[in-house]
C-alpha cells in the first residue's frame, strides 16, 4: 500500500477513548476530564484496561481494587495470569505472519530476527530445560547478560514457569552484581562469558566464576557463549543448546497460570545507605500497567494491526536500566522490538553519534527512544540527520522520538525537531517521560493529541494520581514541589525482598506522608497540565537514568587506603549537563594527585560501573554529618544548587558544623564558575 492511499492514522489513545464511548457510555471534553476520571473511579478505570486489551483469566476476579491505604493495596484478587502468556498470544498464526518478534543487531553488525513462532519455541524449549534442572515457582533465576535476544528468551522462559527473574548489565563490576543478587539467593545464574562494547572485545568469564563463587544457592549455570572469552568457563551448560528443542513437548507448552500478584522479577533502585533495595513487581501489575502506558501514552500498537503500518519499537537501553523492561513490554502489545547491542557513541578512539540512527533506518524503526543525555550527545556531535538521509539511510519511518532518564533541555528538543523538519517531518512528536524502577513505569508521559512544548512533559499519565506537594502537604500548580502519587497504580512494589515488617519499603516511599507515595523527583505542573521535572529530590545519583545508591559508592571509595571519609552528590540542572562531585577526606600526608584520582575513578570503575566516575574529585577537611553520624548529602547538593546555607541545614544537628563554610566557600566558586560556562 502507497503511503498516499493509507486511511488517516487514528492515535491509540483515541481508539481507546471511542471504545469507552461505544462499550461504557463515556465520553470526556478534554484530556484532563479523562486523568481525572481516571484517577478517581480507580475500579472503573482499571477494570477498562483489563476489558479493552482484553485480558485473559482462567477464573474470575473479586474486585479490581482492595485494602488501602497504600502500601497495603491488593489489585484483581482471585485473577490468573502470566506475563509470557500475554506474550505469547501475540504467536498465533492470525497474528504471527505479518511482522517479526525481535529483530536485533550488534555493534559488529551482526543481525538477527526472530519471528514469533521461533520467538515460542526458543521459550518453550529453554523453559522446559529449566523445570528439568529443578526449578520451580517462585525460585529466583539471576542473569548477568547485554541487550540480546537470549535475555529475552531467558526472561519470558522464567515467567512462564513463575519463576523470578533479575538481571543485572555486564558493565558492572562484580561487588555491584554480588551486592544485589546474594540478598536472593538464585537457584540458576545465566550469564554471558564476554560482550562487545565501544569496539573492544571484553572478556567476562573471570566475572562468571567470580559470580558462581559469590552465590553459593547457584545450583546450575548456563552461558551464553561468545567469541570475546579466553576460555570458556568450566562445569556450565550452553545457553543455545537449551533453546534447540522442537519437538512435541515444545508444542504443546503453555505458560502456568499465576495469581495477578505473583512475583514477575527483581529489580535494585539504590537507596542512600545500605544495599539497592530488591523490589518485587508482580505479573498482573506490570501487564496492566505496561499496556496502558505503551499503547495508549507511547502510541505503539501491535506490528499487525492495520491501523500501525508495521510498528517497530527501540528504545536504547542496557539492562541494568528500566528501560530495558519497558522495551521487552512491546511484545506484551504484539509489537516488533528492535534491539541494539554495543555503544551508541562509537569508541573513545573514532566517536560516532550517527550509529543509532543508521541502525534505526536499516530496521525500518517508527519509534525511536533513548535518554535525554543521547540526543544532548548527538547535538553536540554535529550529528546531521539530512546529510545521513542523503546517504541512503532512510529516517522518513520514524513518526516518535522519546526521551526520559534526566530532563530533556528545551534546545536540545528543538534541535531533534529541526532536524526532522530538514527530513520532511515538520511535526515530529516527542514522547518525553519520566517515570522510574520502583514502580516500572511512568507517572509522567506523552499524548499524541496534545499540544506540545519544547522541555516539557505533555501530561500526567492515566491512573497516575501525580500532584506536586509543597512542604505543607498541599498540592502546588505552577511551582516546584515534591512528586506524589496520591493513589495506588497496579505496579507498585509488592514488597521489597527480605524486608520484615515492610520498614524498607516504607520508608522508601510512606515515611514523609503516610499513605502517599513520594517519589524523589522536583516537579512542576503548569496550569495547561504540562509537566517539568527538575531532578531529583533526595541523594540518590541518577546518572541519564541509572540510579546508584551513594552507599555503594563510598564501599569501593572509601577501601581504598588512603580515603578516610567521602561524599558524593550529583546535581541536576534543567537544560544543562549534570555534575557530580565526589568530596574526599584523606589520610594525614597523602596528596590528592593526578595517580590518586585515577585510583579513585579506578574503584568505582571496577565495583560499580564508569557511568558513576564523578566529573570532580575534591579533597575536603571533613565529610558533614549529622548528630547520629548521617552524611549530610542532600544539604549540600542544595548548597551547590545555589540556595543559603541557612535554609538547607541546621547547625545545631550537626556533629561537624564548622566544616561547612569550606562547603559555602566551595559552592560560591562553583556557582561563579558555572555561571561563566552558560
Amino acid at each position: 500500500m502507497n503511503a498516499n492511499d493509507r486511511p488517516p492514522y487514528i492515535p491509540q489513545i483515541r481508539l481507546y477513548q471511542d471504545w469507552l464511548r461505544d462499550q461504557r457510555g463515556l465520553t470526556f471534553d478534554s484530556y484532563d476530564a479523562l486523568w481525572r476520571w481516571s484517577t478517581t473511579d480507580l475500579s472503573a478505570f482499571w477494570q477498562s484496561i483489563w476489558d479493552y486489551f482484553q485480558m485473559q483469566s482462567p477464573t474470575p476476579h473479586t474486585a479490581v481494587l482492595e485494602g488501602g491505604p497504600m502500601p497495603n493495596v491488593h489489585w484483581f484478587p482471585g485473577a490468573q495470569v502470566n506475563y509470557a502468556q500475554q506474550v505469547l498470544r501475540h504467536a498465533a498464526p492470525a497474528h504471527a505472519a505479518g511482522q517479526p518478534a525481535i529483530i536485533s543487531e550488534d555493534e559488529r553488525g551482526r543481525v538477527r530476527v526472530l519471528t514469533w513462532p521461533q520467538l515460542r519455541r526458543q521459550i518453550a524449549s529453554l523453559a522446559l530445560a529449566m523445570k528439568d534442572m529443578g526449578v520451580q515457582r517462585g525460585d529466583r533465576i539471576a542473569a548477568y547478560l547485554p541487550n540480546v535476544p537470549e535475555t529475552v528468551v531467558a526472561f519470558l522462559a522464567c515467567a512462564s514457569i513463575g519463576a523470578i527473574w533479575s538481571v543485572c548489565a555486564p558493565d558492572m563490576g562484580t561487588a555491584a552484581v554480588l551486592d544485589r543478587f546474594r540478598q536472593i539467593e538464585p537457584k540458576l545464574l545465566i550469564a554471558a562469558d564476554g560482550v562487545h562494547y565501544g569496539g573492544k572485545p571484553l572478556d567476562r568469564s573471570a566475572t562468571v566464576n567470580e559470580l558462581r563463587a559469590g552465590l553459593p544457592s547457584v545450583q546450575h549455570l548456563i552461558t551464553l557463549r561468545t567469541p570475546y572469552a579466553a576460555e570458556r568457563v568450566a562445569g556450565a551448560t550452553d545457553f543455545e543448546a537449551l533453546t534447540e528443542r522442537d519437538n512435541a513437548a515444545t508444542a504443546a507448552f503453555e505458560p502456568e497460570w499465576l495469581p495477578f500478584e505473583h512475583p514477575l522479577w527483581v529489580v535494585y533502585s539504590s537507596g542512600t545507605t545500605g544495599l539497592p533495595k530488591p523490589i518485587v513487581h508482580g505479573h498482573g501489575g506490570i501487564l496492566m500497567t505496561m499496556l496502558a502506558a505503551k499503547i495508549l501514552h507511547n502510541d505503539i500498537g501491535p506490528s499487525y494491526a492495520p491501523n500501525s503500518f508495521g510498528e517497530r519499537f527501540h528504545w536504547y537501553s542496557s539492562t541494568g536500566w528500566v528501560m530495558w523492561n519497558a522495551q521487552v513490554a512491546g511484545l506484551a502489545g504484539g509489537t516488533t522490538i528492535v534491539l541494539y547491542d554495543g555503544s551508541p557513541g562509537g569508541s573513545k578512539e573514532h566517536p560516532d553519534w550517527h550509529v543509532l540512527w543508521r541502525f534505526a533506518a536499516r530496521h525500518r524503526v517508527t519509534f525511536f527512544g533513548a535518554g535525554a543525555a543521547y540526543y544532548a550527545n548527538c547535538m553536540k556531535a554535529g550529528v546531521d540527520l539530512p546529510n545521513l538521509q542523503a546517504a541512503g539511510f532512510d529516517l522518513t519511518r520514524i513518526r516518535a522520538l522519546g526521551s526520559t532518564g534526566s530532563p530533556l533541555a528545551e534546545d536540545v528538543q528543538r534541535w531533534g525537531s529541526a532536524q526532522f523538519a530538514a527530513l520532511g517531518t515538520p511535526n515530529i512528536w516527542w514522547c518525553n517521560i519520566s517515570g522510574g524502577t520502583d514502580f516500572c513505569g511512568a507517572f509522567i508521559g506523552g499524548h499524541r493529541e496534545l499540544p506540545q512544548v519544547p522541555g516539557q512533559m505533555q501530561c500526567r499519565q492515566l491512573g497516575c494520581a501525580v500532584e506536586a506537594w509543597g512542604e505543607d502537604g498541599q498540592p502546588l500548580i505552577g511551582e516546584v514541589g515534591e512528586l506524589v502519587c496520591t493513589q495506588p497504580i497496579p505496579s507498585m512494589p509488592l514488597y521489597f525482598w527480605n524486608d520484615p515488617g515492610q520498614q524498607r519499603y516504607l520508608s522508601s516511599y510512606f515515611d514523609m506522608y503516610p499513605g502517599v507515595w513520594r517519589h524523589g523527583d522536583w516537579l512542576k505542573i503548569g496550569a495547561d497540565g504540562g509537566c517539568v521535572i527538575y531532578g531529583r529530590s533526595d541523594a540518590t545519583i541518577n546518572r541519564h537514568g541509572l540510579r546508584m545508591g551513594t552507599s555503594e559508592i563510598y564501599a569501593a571509595v572509601e577501601a581504598l587506603p588512603e580515603v578516610l571519609d567521602s561524599l558524593v552528590v550529583d546535581l541536576e540542572y534543567l537544560g544543562r549537563e549534570s555534575y557530580m562531585p565526589l568530596f574526599v577526606v584523606l589520610r594525614p600526608g597523602v596528596t590528592l594527585d593526578d595517580a590518586l584520582r585515577e585510583r579513585i575513578a579506578g574503584a568505582i570503575r571496577s565495583a560499580l560501573s564508569p557511568r558513576f566516575v564523578p566529573d570532580d574529585i575534591v579533597a575536603a577537611p571533613e565529610i558533614p554529618r549529622t548528630l547520629s553520624g548521617k552524611k549530610q548529602e542532600l544539604p549540600i547538593k542544595k548548597l551547590l544548587l545555589g540556595q543559603p546555607v541557612e535554609k538547607v541545614v541546621n547547625r545545631d544537628a550537626m556533629v561537624n558544623p564548622g566544616c561547612l563554610d569550606w562547603y559555602v566557600a566551595f559552592a560560591q566558586r562553583h556557582l561563579a564558575q558555572a555561571a561563566v560556562r552558560v
